[in-house]
């Protein structure tokens, strides 16, 4: 990718979102086939379908680790949108800077908060690539699953992925299927209030339309005051957002389906406060017995820039399927979105106006439009030889608006001696072919071979005045790569199957924005080659559903960002030298006997990047040379190698609990529990404490209480029960809180 988003130096930065919201209720039952990509099929008692590898699988009997949540299982552990997502699912994390995201899985995907680094995880939206950086707090409602595959993806699926892909599908029309919906409300505190509905209107023998809309607004959670104690007259965090969704499906023969998904989404984030790390802490330095005299809750903050955050955008997708004869598909998903986001900061955290550097401030206004497009052949599931081919490209374009609406401001003395100013454009474009083949050595072996090669690009086209001093930057670089993937499947017996493969990945390189001397060199493309063995079972007469995994990734030319070497205050994109390693194991365990259900999810990491050398230019600064391949290793030129990869833990947990007591005339009383652990993680690869860079552990409890009378449902609900203020990230030396405790109370009425 081209230019970063939110930094240029230590004065810039993206910011976390702290809430996760409660959880939307379920929709009504049978909603209709998954857009994702195939039409579903009627899961046997303790399957699991997952269609993300483009047909109807039985999850159980595919050779990949992966999740499916349903939207009843989304409502029920509390999981609204992507942040919550690390508590219900294994090796999952999610560290939210605003409107950029970090989400990785098993340690990889995107930890650099800027839109140079393309992402190793792609997410979906009915079966298309969603905006790679941006726009990633879109609420999880009106949806029929969400499927998380981990590892490599890319010879079955549109976007190439070196840590893995989330589909999130909402629930299609149905035609025949009568005028159903859903609506429902909530409210809860800190005044919040919202709802959401859906409803199905059957159009004719061979159209039906759906029509889902959401709402919500919230105050924020923060108390923030100005200079000296007075009054903030700026934003802090006060949620208002809205979304609407119009599906069509025509099907006009039983060969051929036509659907169409528009979304249109407004989401007002208000601001995202942020306080310096060391405030956190009860005793200064960390791990010392000396108050603190700086100590305040992560909640209670001082400022003295007005905020700004907001997001809107539209998405449209056009997904045609046609069914050959001999039970042969093509299918073609088509996409077009385009959105704006802009956001105001104050990035030193306090409402201090001296010293000079005591009043950093950072605005930006930029759209976004990307284009995608899909073309795959898929042969019949009921010969011994399968086989997908497909070919897919992708075009994305930042435009940061002129004039010059990417402004930051490092002193508190405006003008353009302290500002760094940026206009124009960065569009990015990545194509592919695509292909698996599948062939049954045995009724119970199974081999598959699939291939991809892709080419990207990404050119700047822009315009800078740094510090008074005007930059051209008009540069193109070009990265193409050939993954593979081989995998073989046994079913040792009717409740027990076992697969390995190995798989490569790629994420394209890119290029550095201007700072600092000269026009920087671009960095090369990522990849990985993963080996996994895994093991699927089911016990006690198929109440218990298991998933276990054991997997081995080796990085080359890891992407990450470190101090420019000639001026070391400004962020430089790089690849490692040495090869990164990622190793670990996860699992997955179901339990469901009458009314009660019983889950848990585990991930034990390891991770350590390969060798290389940078300059931490938070300390003392330092122009002397620190090359990343050479060094020379000083006390401010470190050898990095050897960390634990940033935002990713060593240990995540997640369990749940729930019983349905009938308490007779079609009503059921069901207490739920949901537990998440995300272990301690580094921030940065400094590995520094006494900056803040370990984030503490987290433990959140979930809760609800359902009762249900027929179609009527009173959900009472806590998120976060115990009310843990956690930093949930770090960036430019702020802390970023998680959300705290949020109560309330949902009603649903399905019809």
């Amino acid at each position: 990718m081209g230019i970063c988003n939110r930094f240029v130096g230590v004065s810039m930065l993206a910011l976390m979102w702290a809430g996760a919201a409660e959880a939307q209720t379920p929709p009504p039952a049978d909603p209709g086939a998954s857009t994702a990509q195939a039409d579903s099929t009627t899961a046997e008692p303790g399957e699991v379908i997952v269609t993300a590898r483009r047909r109807s699988e039985n999850l159980q009997r595919t050779p990949l680790s992966g999740s499916v949540l349903s939207g009843t299982d989304l409502a029920e552990k509390g999981i609204a949108n992507v942040d919550a997502l690390q508590f219900g699912t294994p090796s999952v994390v999610v560290n939210n800077f605003g409107q950029g995201i970090d989400f990785n899985v098993r340690g990889i995907g995107k930890g650099e908060h800027n839109t140079q680094t393309a992402t190793g995880v792609i997410t979906y939206r009915d079966g298309a690539p969603t905006f790679p950086g941006y726009f990633q707090l879109e609420p999880y409602y009106d949806v029929a699953n969400i499927q998380v595959l981990r590892g490599p993806q890319g010879t079955i699926v549109g976007q190439n992925a070196t840590g893995g892909a989330v589909f999130v599908n909402s629930n299609d029309p149905i035609i025949g299927g009568g005028y159903r919906g859903y609506i429902n409300g909530n409210v809860g505190n800190y005044s919040q209030f919202g709802g959401e509905g859906a409803v199905n209107l059957p159009v004719s023998e061979t159209f039906a339309a759906r029509i889902a809309a959401y709402g919500l607004r919230r105050d924020g959670f923060f108390n923030v005051k100005g200079p000296g104690g007075t009054k903030y007259t700026g934003n802090n965090g006060d949620q208002r957002h809205a979304a609407g969704r119009l599906s069509l499906l025509w099907k006009p023969t039983s060969q051929l389906s036509v659907l169409s998904k528009t979304d249109l989404v407004y989401l007002d984030m208000g601001a995202y406060p942020a306080s310096p790390f060391q405030n956190y802490y009860k005793n200064f330095p960390i791990g010392s017995s000396t108050p603190n005299p700086t100590y305040s809750d992560l909640y209670d903050i001082n400022l003295n820039s007005p905020q700004e955050a907001r997001d809107k955008f539209f998405r449209t997708i056009l997904r045609v399927n046609y069914e050959f004869g001999g039970g042969m598909q093509l299918r073609s998903v088509s996409a077009y979105a385009k959105g704006n986001t802009k956001y105001r900061a104050d990035l030193d955290g306090t409402a201090a106006l001296t010293p000079v550097t005591a009043d950093r401030t950072f605005f930006d206004s930029v759209d976004e439009r990307q284009i995608s497009q899909e073309v795959t052949l898929i042969s019949p599931d009921t010969g011994r030889f399968t086989y997908l081919l497909g070919a897919f490209g992708v075009w994305n374009k930042y435009n940061f608006l002129a004039p010059f609406q990417f402004v930051s401001d490092n002193s508190s003395a405006p003008g353009a001696a302290s500002e760094y100013r940026l206009q124009g454009i960065n569009p990015n474009r990545s194509l592919a072919a695509f292909g698996q083949i599948g062939f049954a050595l045995t009724p119970q072996l199974k081999v598959e071979l699939g291939g991809r090669y892709t080419a990207s690009r990404s050119r700047n086209d822009v315009d800078i005045l740094q510090f008074g001093t005007p930059i051209v930057a008009e540069q193109l670089t070009k990265s193409n790569d050939f993954s593979y993937k081989a995998s073989l499947g046994y079913e040792a017996s009717r409740d027990h199957y076992l697969y390995g493969f190995v798989a490569t990945g790629f994420k394209p390189g890119g290029l550095n924005v201007p700072v600092g001397l000269g026009i920087p060199a671009p960095f090369t493309e990522e990849t990985v080659t993963s080996f996994e063995l895994g093991w699927k079972g089911y016990f006690a007469n198929r109440h218990i559903r298991t998933n276990f995994a054991a997997f081995y990734n080796k990085y080359k030319d890891f992407q990450v960002i470190v101090g420019n070497p000639t001026l070391p205050v400004f962020g430089l994109e790089i690849n490692v030298p040495g090869t990164t390693k990622i190793k670990g194991i996860e699992g997955e365990i179901e339990g469901r006997f009458g009314g009660l259900t019983l889950g848990l999810g585990f991930n034990v990491l390891d991770s350590k990047i390969g060798q290389f050398f940078a300059l931490d230019q938070r300390g003392t600064l330092s122009l002397a040379p620190c090359l990343p391949a050479t060094g020379p290793a000083t006390a401010l030129c470190r050898n990095l190698g050897g960390n634990d990869q940033t935002y990713a833990p060593n240990f995540t947990f997640n369990a749940n609990a729930s019983y349905d007591f009938a308490l007779g005339n079609s009503t059921t009383l069901t207490p739920r529990i949901n537990f998440g652990h995300v272990g301690k993680q580094w921030a940065t690869l400094f590995e520094n404490a006494a900056r803040g860079d370990r984030i503490p552990q987290r433990n959140i409890i979930n809760a609800q209480l359902a009762l249900r009378h027929g179609d009527l449902t009173v959900t009472a609900y806590s998120t976060n029960l115990t009310d843990k203020h956690y930093p949930a990230a770090l960036n430019s030396g702020l802390y970023f809180a998680g959300s705290p405790r949020q109560y309330g109370l949902k009603v649903q009425k399905a019809f």
